[in-house]
């Protein structure tokens, strides 16, 4: 059940980009005047940092001061990241994000230290009713075709199969200087994913790449060129929703992708290279180990831990906390919408298309 309680102990977040302020205070429960987005340490001090305080920092970003302030001090540290039901729409497009997790150990995309999530999944007794939720959750997610981002629109997919009984592996790209791939996939590529993929499940598979929606956004890095791609797989599909592609395959190989798990929920067979977070459980055929994922899980646990448990959301129309159940609702009306009412569409797109050139423009600024 959500807690109503306030907190009124003062809270101090670190790394938050202007843009992403208005909507995270919502998931906090404490009055605005107790909340200090920082950029430096003693930013923080000077507006009353203590030991009764908390602090939250961006996903990995580098506070190595604050970090070992808190750690001589004793003062409460958690990372926070987007959810896995995201929004109807690109996190880089500066879109709200419906979903939060706060993490008071590490965070969920790095390996290398325990995160919340993992204990969970290491020592959480999981009881019946938790369990048939998480069933009628992963069931749902299937039906109304709900993923991370939801943005792009489901449609039929051909694909130039030898034969019914040839084996269809999906590829899904990532962002490349993403902080998953860093700490997951010790920096491995696009391309280098394309070439493990091909090795691991033959040459006589059919090889499905999908560039990530952010890198073709223009967003972020991770651009494969299409000649180079194609010497390694079949068939190169964009701008289509995830699930349209998932129903069609056998298997995912992944790095530390999230299609990963939503593959895993659709029943497919999956492959990572990295160590994302839901492999280790025996769930996936993983490349890597962790020897702290100590525990035999089933996918009902793994929704149950991911998507009930370990996140935090709000409701898109009133911003007030809720159940998943009910945001997973809103989503479905608003990717509906989005993909029904031109004028809606026709927004959105007018939106994100503004708000990518001023990222460019930035961007080149700043000599990125």
């Amino acid at each position: 059940m959500l807690s109503n309680k306030v907190y009124l102990k003062k809270a101090y977040f670190f790394g938050f980009s202007r843009w992403k302020r208005s909507f995270v205070m919502v998931f906090f429960p404490m009055p605005k005047e107790n909340m200090f987005f920082c950029k430096t340490l003693d930013e923080a001090k000077h507006k009353g940092l203590k030991e009764s305080s908390s602090i939250y920092i961006w996903g990995k970003k580098p506070f190595d001061e604050v970090e070992n302030y808190a750690q001589k001090h004793q003062i409460s540290l958690s990372r926070v990241e987007d959810g896995f039901v995201r929004s109807v729409s690109l996190g880089s497009d500066l879109t709200k994000a419906y979903s939060l997790v706060v993490d008071s150990r590490g965070i969920y995309f790095d390996p290398t230290q325990e995160s919340d999530l993992e204990v969970l999944l290491n020592a959480h007794v999981f009881d019946e009713a938790l369990l048939e939720r998480a069933k009628k959750l992963q069931c749902y997610l299937i039906e109304h075709k709900i993923s991370k981002y939801n943005s792009s629109k489901e449609q039929k997919v051909y694909l130039d199969l030898k034969n019914s009984s040839q084996k269809v592996v999906l590829v899904p790209g990532q962002v490349e200087d993403d902080a998953s791939i860093i700490y997951g996939a010790k920096g491995m590529n696009n391309l280098a994913l394309l070439k493990e993929a091909r090795r691991s499940a033959g040459q006589d598979a059919y090889l499905i790449y999908k560039p990530h929606p952010d890198v073709l956004a223009g967003n972020r890095k991770g651009h494969v060129d299409s000649l180079e791609a194609l010497a390694y797989c079949d068939k190169i599909i964009s701008n289509v929703g995830l699930d349209s592609v998932l129903v069609l395959c056998d298997e995912v190989h992944t790095m530390t992708s999230l299609v990963g798990l939503e593959a895993l929920i659709r029943g497919k067979k999956v492959y990572t290279y990295g160590l994302p977070f839901y492999a280790g459980w025996g769930l996936t055929i993983d490349a890597r180990t962790c020897k702290r994922r100590n525990r035999l899980r089933t996918i009902d646990e793994l929704v149950a831990t991911a998507f009930i448990l370990y996140p935090r959301y709000i409701h898109p129309k009133t911003n007030e906390r809720c159940e998943v159940e009910v945001l997973l609702a809103e989503v479905d009306k608003e990717k509906n919408g989005y993909n029904q009412n031109k004028t809606f569409r026709l927004y959105i797109n007018i939106r994100n298309f503004f708000f990518r050139k001023v990222q460019l423009i930035i961007r080149i600024i700043l000599g990125e």
